[in-house]
């Protein structure tokens, strides 16, 4: 998660990850970000064993700082909790997943409301692609027509000005 905009990355899913599975997810996310990984500082990330040197190093390759959060702190990382806890109450403890594929469309369709769509708090009701972008929260008077956009089998809702 991008602390600033609050966007989320999904860098994979895995019922096994390992050491090699982790550091080449950080690989594709740095790949992923090409021109904007210069934005980054900081990653701060727990002492899980699955973080290997190798990973570190993909970091400190492209200049970003690792930053270990204390031991038994779950706190110390409480945006990257808030998004689980999201994600967990508006998403996955409604739906009954039926596999790896279909886990990763959930969270790919989600993922992609929560940065596009879906407003925050914290960010003036904007949505993290607004803040980004510089753009205001969008309103959408009531004298015109609203178009309504079902996501996950109409478990979420989209809405937006009807052209």
């Amino acid at each position: 998660m991008e602390v600033s905009t609050r966007r989320v990355h999904i860098l994979g899913v895995s019922e096994h990850p390992n050491r090699g599975w982790v550091t080449q997810r950080v690989r594709n996310l740095m790949m992923d970000l090409d021109d904007r990984v210069d934005r980054f500082r900081f990653f701060l990330r727990d002492r899980d064993g699955k973080f290997s040197d190798a990973f570190d190093a993909v970091l400190a390759g492209a200049d970003v700082q690792v930053l270990l959060t204390p031991p038994r702190s779950p706190k110390a990382n409480a945006f990257a909790e808030r998004w689980v806890g999201t994600v967990r109450r508006e998403c996955t403890d409604r739906l009954l997943i039926m596999n790896e594929r279909h886990l990763r469309a959930v969270l790919d369709t989600y993922t992609g409301h929560y940065n596009r769509h879906r407003p925050h708090q914290s960010l003036d009701q904007r949505p993290p692609q607004s803040v980004e972008a510089g753009r205001p929260a969008p309103v959408i008077p009531f004298a015109n027509r609203v178009r309504r956009t079902q996501l996950l089998s109409g478990l979420i809702n989209e809405y937006q000005q009807a052209a």
